[in-house]
Parts: C-alpha cells; sequence; structure tokens
C-alpha cells in the first residue's frame, strides 16, 4: 500500500510539471495566441505558433461545440455571424480566416500545439452554452477527451467563466490544473471546491487586493486577464502573479525585463 501511495504522489508530481513546478512568477500567457503585433487572426493557429516561437510560459485559446459536435476554436459565440452552437462545422468553414486558414478544430490546435513545444502550455476557455447549461458541461468532457486522447492533458489547463464547467471536468480528472474566471469567489471558496486557481481580471484585485495574499497563502495559481496597459502591467509585476495574460507578450516581457 505505501509503494502504491508513493507511485500516486510521483504521478501527481508529473502531471503538473508544466503547471506549476517549472512556472516563475509573472510568466506570460498570450492572449488568444501571440496575435496583435503581427496582425495575425486571434486564436489561428498561427498565432499559437508565435506564441510557442516565443518561448511564452503559456497561450489561451477558447473552444465552442458545434450543432453536429465539433469543438472548434473561436473566442465569440458567433463566427462571420453565424451562431456556433447552432450552425455545422462544414458551414462554418466556408469563412475563412483573415490569413486564410480555416476556423480550426480543437484536434488541430492541439496537434499543433504540441509540436516543438516543451515550453508553452495551452490553456483551453470553455465557453459556456448559450443553449443550455448541460450542453456546456458536455462540452467539457468532450473537450477533455479530447485532450487526453491526443496525450496533451500534462501540458494543458482549464479555464473557464462557469463554475460548474469546472467542478465537472474535476469529477472525470482529479489532478488536472483548473482556473476560474468570473471573479465572485475568493481563493479560499475556490480552494474548497478543489479548482485549483483563481484567474480574476485585473480591476477584481485592484478592488480584492487581499486575494492575492489569499491565493498565495491557500497555494493555489494566481492569474490575470487581460492586461494590456503598462502601468497595470507594472502593479501586477509587482504583487508577483503566477501568470498574466496579455495581448501584449512582447510588450509585457520588455517591462519585466527592465524589472530585474
Amino acid at each position: 500500500m505505501n509503494s502504491i501511495k508513493i507511485f500516486s504522489v510521483f504521478l501527481l508530481m508529473i502531471t503538473i510539471i508544466f503547471t506549476s513546478c517549472n512556472v516563475k512568477k509573472n510568466a506570460v500567457v498570450a492572449h488568444r495566441g501571440a496575435w496583435k503585433k503581427n496582425n495575425l487572426p486571434e486564436n489561428s493557429i498561427a498565432s499559437l505558433r508565435h506564441a510557442i516561437d516565443l518561448k511564452l510560459a503559456g497561450s489561451e485559446f477558447d473552444v465552442w461545440r458545434t450543432a453536429d459536435d465539433s469543438l472548434v476554436i473561436n473566442h465569440d459565440a458567433h463566427y462571420n455571424k453565424l451562431l456556433i452552437e447552432e450552425t455545422n462545422y462544414a458551414d462554418l468553414i466556408k469563412f475563412k480566416l483573415s490569413n486564410g486558414e480555416k476556423l480550426p478544430t480543437l484536434h488541430e490546435y492541439i496537434t499543433e500545439g504540441k509540436k516543438n513545444n516543451t515550453h508553452t502550455l495551452l490553456v483551453c476557455e470553455i465557453k459556456p452554452s448559450e443553449i443550455t447549461k448541460e450542453r456546456g458541461k458536455l462540452t467539457a468532457l468532450k473537450t477533455v477527451e479530447t485532450i487526453k486522447k491526443l496525450k496533451a492533458e500534462k501540458m494543458t489547463s482549464y479555464i473557464s467563466f462557469d463554475y460548474e464547467i469546472l467542478k465537472q471536468i474535476r469529477q472525470v480528472d482529479k489532478v488536472t490544473s483548473l482556473q476560474y474566471l468570473e471573479g465572485n469567489k475568493s481563493p479560499k471558496e475556490v480552494k474548497s471546491d478543489h479548482i485549483s486557481g483563481v484567474d480574476f481580471h485585473y480591476s477584481v484585485f485592484q478592488k480584492h487586493p487581499e486575494w492575492i495574499k489569499e491565493a498565495k497563502e491557500n497555494n493555489i495559481t494566481l492569474n490575470v486577464w487581460t492586461v494590456n496597459d503598462g502601468d497595470i502591467m507594472d502593479w501586477i509585476v509587482e504583487n508577483n502573479f503566477d501568470y498574466i495574460t496579455t495581448n501584449e507578450p512582447e510588450l509585457l516581457n520588455q517591462r519585466i525585463k527592465n524589472k530585474k
């Protein structure tokens, strides 16, 4: 029994290597990939590739499920004025991204994210369904299933504004990294539900600066979004967050370097 317990602890440590052990403070996460400086489409394969090439700590992306159960990467509920959840994938890909790419599937996106990547965490935001709560939870399960099939679970973390989606994922995966986005629960509350961390808008931490200390004291991941202003960047860096999500990864990296 003792040897089994030791092995379980070892397996857990290996599983979280991307999400905690190798992460320095103020690690930069590209919001929807590193797209802005080079005018790439958000959430595109190209913006993901650029984030990996920049050796960023993470690259965030957004998942929806189509009417015919395809998992696709897009920020908004609509794509080219079509509601993704009510449209088949074949109809969505009739319209190209601005760089000529088609709308990527989750399978394609994760497959690309694994290539030549030993440093960039894939930060998967699962969007709450606009149809039913249950549909959103099923999307979450299908997303986790796909990522596990691609053997990318050790380099992926999950975030969502829907707390029930995170709790649903925790039921099927006891060790994966989960972070809550909404900003309406304290770090202690989040930890009590076995959610790994908080990932709030910076205005939430400005309103509740005590939550920065509370997150650190409770040893949960401390992330912040979406930090694009230089002065806000400096304030976040001074408070030593674990991750900083930004549309301006190049600028943030430079400001962090200037602080050293």
